[in-house]
Formats: structure tokens, C-alpha cells, sequence
């Protein structure tokens, strides 16, 4: 399996990188996590008809203003948006006019198969794989993933936190996985807004030594706060004092794992 980093910025693009989103490319589908304008690049990777899965964190505009992109939806692979409870009706009214072509108009212009559904605090059964969803704790209600797959009869976990404070249901959901993915928003510095919360660098890292995780991928870096490559090392060198086997991402990481 490989992880591709689209987009590692949060809030607004950057010369740093774009805002938020990451594929998860398996045998037999691509997960995408997030739809941030990072998925403009999405494309370039899919080299089969394999389907489409986005998975939405939550509804803050750095993590699905990629819809009003389009990612040259010329792509023929059947696509499936999934997320928490009130996707469906927010993502309707966001993906149409006046913001956005709408859905019906994109099948209907490039022939796609586009279909939206809802995932369970929980177990999620879905077609080759599992995906657990746990709350997070951020200003708006956001989800936590902790994807459970298998590549040649191992099994392979990836967990993906974004857009929150610190919280046992991140620990819950990245417990021994292969790869924990979560953020970077505030500098190492900074403490804990709880009106909006966020993590630095020394948080990520304890809840990632906590959970036993393999490898620690710090993203979504602020972009007004995280201005260059530099700032983002800083924070890894930060992370990496408390849990070694951490990497800081930054828009065309690739990642075999």
C-alpha cells in the first residue's frame, strides 16, 4: 500500500502546499481522505478503474473546497463520498449553484457515477475493508478513521485524525496502527485553544506513543503559522524527541508501507 500526500496545509494554500488531502492507494480501490484543493492533483494516480472512496473529516471549507475543483472529473471510476451524519443534505446544498456545478450536472457532462453515504459512530462494514469512526473534539463536529484493510493476508491499519484537540478517541482509534495520520496546526510553542481546538507537535507525539503506533505523519500544518519547509522540520524535530519514528509530510510525500 502507498500514501500519497496531495495536500498538507490547513486553512489556505501555500507555496508551502495545498490544503488538505491524502490518497491511500490499496490493490483494489483509492481512499481518499479529505477534498481539500490538494485533490486537483488526484488524477495523476489513478491508473485503473478501481473505485473512489473520499472520506470527509468534517465541513470546514480546507477540506472540501475540492469539489468546487472538479479534479478533471473526467475520471470514469465509480466514486463514493463518505461521511458523518448530515453529509448528504450539507454536501447537496454545498456541491450545486450557486457555489459549484452540481452533482447531477458533473454525471451528466462527464458520465460519473457519484454517490454519497453516511458512516456510523463505530464499525462500518464496507465493500473489501472496515473503517471505524470515532468523534473528535474541534469547534464543529469532525470525525476520526481508523481503516482496517488487507494486502496479501496482512492485515495493514491506518488511522487518520485531523481538525482536533487531544482526545481518547484518537489514542482509541490509532491504537498499534501501522500509520497514524494527524495534525500540526498549532506551533510547538502554542497551547491548546479549547474554543478551537488543534494540536502541536508534542501533543501529536504523545498521543502517538500512548496509542503504539508504528509511524507518526504530522500534516494539515497552519498555513499562516507554518510559513516554509523550515517551520514544518522545526515541528519535527519537536515530535521526534518524544516519539522517534515520526515524519513531518509535505505535499508529494509518497509513503510504502
Amino acid at each position: 500500500m502507498e500514501l500519497f500526500f496531495l495536500g498538507t496545509n490547513g486553512w489556505y494554500s501555500t507555496k508551502t502546499g495545498n490544503t488538505s488531502c491524502i490518497l491511500l492507494k490499496t490493490p483494489d480501490r483509492y481512499i481518499v481522505l479529505d477534498a481539500g484543493d490538494g485533490i486537483y492533483k488526484l488524477d495523476e494516480f489513478i491508473t485503473n478503474n478501481n473505485p473512489i472512496d473520499i472520506f470527509l473529516s468534517h465541513f470546514h471549507l480546507d477540506h472540501i473546497y475540492g469539489f468546487h475543483i472538479q479534479p478533471k472529473f473526467h475520471l470514469k471510476n465509480k466514486i463514493t463520498i463518505y461521511g458523518q451524519k448530515n453529509t448528504k443534505k450539507i454536501l447537496k446544498f454545498f456541491i450545486n449553484k450557486p457555489f459549484t456545478a452540481p452533482t447531477k450536472l458533473l454525471e451528466k457532462k462527464f458520465g460519473l457515477s457519484i454517490s454519497i453515504k453516511e458512516l456510523k459512530v463505530g464499525q462500518n462494514f464496507l465493500e473489501g475493508y472496515n473503517v471505524v469512526v470515532r468523534p473528535l473534539v474541534h469547534a464543529d463536529p469532525t470525525i476520526g478513521f481508523r481503516f482496517v484493510l488487507n494486502e496479501n493476508n496482512k492485515t495493514k491499519i491506518v488511522s487518520y485524525c485531523t481538525d482536533s484537540g487531544p482526545t481518547k478517541n484518537i489514542v482509541f482509534l490509532a491504537k498499534n496502527a501501522d500509520v497514524l495520520i494527524t495534525e500540526c496546526s498549532l506551533l510547538a510553542e502554542e497551547k491548546i485553544n479549547p474554543f478551537w481546538p488543534h494540536l502541536n507537535p508534542q501533543t501529536a507525539a504523545k498521543i502517538a506513543k500512548e496509542a503504539k503506533v508504528k509511524k507518526l505523519l504530522l500534516s494539515h500544518f497552519a498555513a499562516h503559522k507554518y510559513k516554509t519547509k523550515l517551520d514544518r522540520l522545526k515541528a519535527l524535530k519537536t515530535a521526534k524527541k518524544i516519539f522517534p519514528n515520526t515524519l513531518a509530510a509535505f505535499d508529494g510525500l509518497r509513503l510504502k508501507f
